[in-house]
């Protein structure tokens, strides 16, 4: 595997077993597109995740000020 697409890998959060995984199936684009598509949708799903507990965040502080709770 080229050295750039595995440091891309480690860059994108990938784990050792999934750089394995990737590695294993390069002669299949289309199989290493799912891959790579699946762990964007993991990363994504972590996102959302922080932003959840971000708004849950600025709520309490919003309502914390509105009530007068400083």
């Amino acid at each position: 595997m080229n050295e750039n697409i595995r440091q891309n890998l480690i860059d994108a959060g990938c784990d050792e077993e999934f750089i394995e995984r990737f590695a294993a199936c390069l002669s299949d684009e289309k199989k290493c597109g799912k891959m790579l598509a699946a762990h964007r949708r993991e990363l994504l799903d972590e996102v959302h995740a922080k932003e959840r507990c971000i708004s849950c965040l600025d709520y309490l502080v919003f309502t914390m000020k509105k009530e007068g709770l400083k």
